[in-house]
């Protein structure tokens, strides 16, 4: 006779420290993570998680900024005038440069996504939580504090500590995803994710906000210098001081999160299913949602769990041979190919877009002005109408629908609506006036974000099993700035500072990406109110079913669209099992809650009794 769970009345778990098979214990305390009520403390795990993707978009958007300012700084004067790798450009950042320094970060975030997701696997979410944060704190601090001499450029610095706080970026991808996902109760899981992907939205807004505040505080020193070979020693010097101020203040949110993340707890996903320690884990839990760091253990006991408990746990154990079964299923290496695949062509527009805004803007006016301060001022404003009008709305549009429309739904949604919007800006882009090209922007921003922005960042951490969901999740974001990468490389020869620029085909070409996107995305399964535990291959239980209720959809319809199976939160808007075929179009009455012991007598693969 299967254990059912009492009924969770408060936010903490129950007690199954009576139970001695380890199996039904972990998946009883499992179900009480899902099935827990939203409370503050999962608030406070999405703020303290989100904190990485605020730096990653501050920097992002912030670099647009800052090399206006370094080409003021560093490379002042005629070309006579070079020496030790910097100066001789008329105040202009040289192109090579600048995508360089656009690009490095990339290279570091791609290194630190597939390590730290290796580490995270390998030994523990919790210990490399906060060694990331602490490498963005330092790389951040040095490349504010950079300056070059006799013996090292100003390029080869900045570029090398951008590197270091790419890899510190990176490491935060896995490790945030795979701990908001583990921590999350399924009917909120893919809303936190969402919300802690959607910072980004913030730290663009700030990024912008600072360089506006900077601009306005140093206006003296830029009004009326028409050109940037004009600018005299104050307007140097107050440049100097303009992109460090914007580089260093995006560091300080990380100092308060730094500690919070040091003192969280291990998921206890982990501890269950690769270290096998039961008693810990069943700690970890209460100790999470007492907002403790970590739990109070019995070592006598713990000991003796993990000698005779632990081998014991049905859960695999990760290994070469292992990873090649696990992969070796079609249904499992689709999964990987779509999420690899849809980041991988995301990121070519995305980043294509957001790395060279500021050209991208000059069209609209608002990266041109009569003089630098004026110039200075329009381009923050016009990153802060992209960021207000298009970016936040799109992120939090996503956090209040991806739990109920579905990740596969808005990330196919989102690369099919993007497709025209690239068309337009790709085919009328010298006939659209100013208005229209920043509106479509914004429209952009939006759907990006809306569907694929996020549900890329999503997916990849909840349809893999614990033992490889770090891994995998790292290895679909690496693929993604592989793409920003290609994006900066196919952008130069489009983007020079002459007449043979051509931003039109650029466009095209973004729009050729979001069109793949949109196809390879067929391949990534819906992860929407299924728990970690059945997506990771394991059969649904009478308690786990019960978790929100049940509703069941039937087998060919859900076979098509999702490989996975598994139950669907209640309270949401699904289509009658007969109306699939049919009426696909319409959306079905509200569902209700099946009693536990109904769900309990459902099949998962036909749907009867």
């Amino acid at each position: 006779m299967e254990v059912q769970p009492e009924s969770v009345a408060s936010n903490y778990p129950n007690d199954y420290s009576h139970i001695q098979d380890p199996n039904l214990r972990r998946r009883l305390a499992l179900s009480d993570v899902d099935r827990v009520p939203f409370g503050l403390y999962h608030v406070r795990a999405v703020l303290v998680a989100g904190i990485g993707f605020f730096l990653d978009s501050y920097d992002i958007f912030a670099i647009n900024l800052v090399t206006i300012f370094l080409g003021l700084v560093f490379w002042q004067g005629p070309p006579e005038d070079a020496r030790d790798g910097y100066g001789g450009n008329n105040g202009v950042l040289p192109d090579p440069v600048s995508q360089a320094l656009k690009t490095s970060t990339s290279a570091g975030v791609i290194i630190g996504q597939v390590f730290f997701g290796w580490l995270a696997d390998y030994v523990g979410r919790r210990k490399m939580y906060g060694v990331e944060l602490g490498i963005i704190l330092l790389a951040t601090f040095n490349c504010a504090l950079a300056s070059p001499s006799q013996s090292m450029s100003s390029t080869a610095l900045l570029v090398f500590h951008r590197v270091v706080l790419g890899i510190g970026i990176g490491g935060d991808y896995p490790l945030s995803s795979v701990i908001t996902a583990e921590f999350a109760p399924t009917r909120w899981r893919g809303s936190m994710m969402a919300a802690v992907f959607s910072m980004q939205g913030l730290g663009q807004l700030c990024a912008a906000t600072v360089a506006l505040v900077v601009t306005v505080a140093f206006k003296e020193s830029f009004l009326g210098i028409e050109r940037e070979q004009d600018c005299d020693f104050a307007c140097q010097s107050a440049a100097d001081r303009c992109w460090r101020l914007i580089i260093g203040v995006g560091a300080l949110p990380a100092l308060f999160a730094l500690y919070y993340r040091i003192t969280i707890p291990e998921t206890p996903r982990y501890t269950f299913d690769v270290a096998h320690d039961v008693e810990k884990a069943d700690a970890d839990i209460t100790a999470y949602m007492a907002r403790r760091p970590q739990g109070h253990v019995d070592k006598i006991r713990q000991a003796r769990l993990l000698k005779l408990a632990g081998p014991s746990l049905s859960t695999p154990t990760a290994s070469w041979r292992d990873l090649g079964s696990y992969f070796g299923k079609w249904k499992n290496l689709e999964a990987l190919l779509g999420t690899t695949l849809s980041w991988f062509l995301l990121d070519i527009a995305f980043y294509g877009l957001g790395l060279n805004s500021s050209i991208f803007l000059e069209p609209t006016g608002y990266a041109s002005g009569h003089d630098l301060y004026h110039k200075l001022y329009n381009n923050a404003i016009g990153l802060m109408i992209l960021s207000i009008a298009g970016s936040i709305p799109g992120y939090w549009t996503a956090v209040l629908t991806i739990d109920t429309v579905g990740r596969k739904t808005l990330q196919v949604f989102g690369f099919v609506a993007l497709t025209p919007i690239f068309c337009i800006l790709g085919f009328a882009y010298y006939n659209l006036t100013s208005h229209a090209m920043l509106a479509l922007y914004a429209i952009a921003q939006f759907l990006f974000n809306l569907g694929p922005n996020t549900t890329t960042f999503v997916v990849p951490g909840e349809c893999f099993p614990t033992r490889y969901r770090a891994t995998a999740h790292g290895l679909s974001a690496a693929a993604g700035k592989v793409g920003a990468i290609v994006a900066q490389a196919i952008s130069l020869p489009f983007l020079t500072r002459d007449s043979s620029a051509r931003p039109d085909r650029l466009m095209q070409i973004f729009a050729l990406s979001t069109l793949c996107g949109a196809l390879t995305s067929l391949l990534i399964p819906e992860t929407k109110g299924i728990t970690l535990e059945e997506l990771a291959g394991e059969p649904p239980t009478s308690y786990n079913s019960a978790r929100n209720g049940r509703i069941t959809v039937h087998p060919s319809a859900r076979s098509r669209w999702n490989p996975f199976v598994g139950g669907q939160p209640a309270g949401f808007m699904y289509s009658r099992a007969g109306d699939v075929k049919k009426l696909w179009w319409r959306r079905g009455p509200r569902m209700g809650v099946d009693r536990p012991e109904m769900t309990a007598t459902v099949d998962p693969e036909t749907g009867s009794t």
